[in-house]
């Protein structure tokens, strides 16, 4: 694979697919169909104040990013968690700002992945 990863690493995706390309597309397309509703929902408790449901939209969210070893991405959600489930929210929106930003590169990349699979 040509492509210069950034925002992912496949290595656990690799491991777990033992070399089987559909498996590695599926996990790929899984994870790119589940990032705009995680952040959608994380958008919505935000508003809503339902930060209960937004601590556990976070925990989700961080479990999948972590697969394509998203490190900095899931610290980030583990963090919206830990605040959520405190409700000190004051820097969550900023930190859903970031998680988006990162998160979208990484549909970018994995678009990219899947053409060349």
């Amino acid at each position: 694979m040509d492509i210069n990863l950034q925002s992912t690493n496949l290595d656990y995706v690799e491991e777990i697919s033992g070399g089987d390309k559909d498996f590695k597309k599926e996990l790929i397309q899984i994870f790119m169909k589940q990032i705009p509703e995680f952040l959608e929902n994380m958008n919505k408790f935000l508003t809503e104040m339902n930060y209960p449901e937004l601590a556990k939209e976070a925990h989700t969210a961080k479990s999948s990013v972590l697969i394509f070893r998203m490190e900095e991405t899931g610290t980030m959600l583990k963090e919206i968690q830990l605040k959520a489930e405190k409700n000190q929210v004051d820097s969550i929106p900023d930190m859903i700002e970031k998680v988006k930003n990162n998160l979208e590169n990484a549909l970018k990349e994995l678009t990219d992945v899947l053409e060349e699979l």
